[in-house]
């Protein structure tokens, strides 16, 4: 039987259940993540990478959530902000340019053993990597995770109104390539 968030939490503080209901929650939890961060990153193994490090952060800080917001809220801001230091990160190390690096995950897109152009879900991931990366979030996280912009707001600490001109933005955006392409 699984726990809900708050019996979750309550297990966790206690010495004796603490590693059984992280578990819990990884079990809960890892998949909805992966795929948040996988439309990010789009490598399967830098994904799988980012993933560790949210579930390393969420470990050694998870005694201090204050539950001020949903576990899962909690959770996604984690896993963006690592998205986002990973992405820093890369660009460091490579120092590319925005353009060099729309080039470099259309590739790793194409790089994808299941790729089929002629499929009109690779052609909305082809699309999405042309968007600046706020903007490619936001699309992410309410056309695949149908987050509500309340939610949103909390993880990216934005009001809902630029949420929503951000999606409204991307969205053009994507449809402009799809028909271009």
């Amino acid at each position: 039987m699984q726990a809900n968030d708050s019996e979750l939490l309550r297990l966790f503080k206690q010495d004796q259940t603490k590693e059984k209901a992280f578990e819990q929650l990884v079990q809960m939890y890892q998949e909805k993540l992966y795929w948040h961060i996988r439309r990010m990153l789009i490598s399967h193994d830098d994904t799988n990478d980012v993933l560790q490090n949210v579930f390393i952060r969420v470990w050694r800080s998870l005694h201090n959530f204050r539950e001020d917001s949903q576990l899962y809220t909690w959770l996604y801001r984690i896993a963006t902000n690592e998205c986002l230091t990973f992405i820093e990160q890369q660009k460091k190390r490579n120092v590319v340019e925005w353009n060099d690096e729309t080039i470099a995950l259309t590739n790793k897109v194409k790089a994808d053993t299941n790729f089929d152009a002629a499929q009109l879900e690779w052609k909305l991931q082809l699309a999405i990597q042309t968007l600046p990366q706020k903007q490619k979030l936001v699309f992410n996280l309410r056309y695949y995770d149908e987050m509500p912009y309340e939610e949103m707001s909390r993880i990216l600490e934005t009001s809902e109104g630029a949420l929503k001109a951000s999606y409204f933005h991307a969205a053009k955006k994507i449809e402009t390539y799809l028909l271009q392409h």
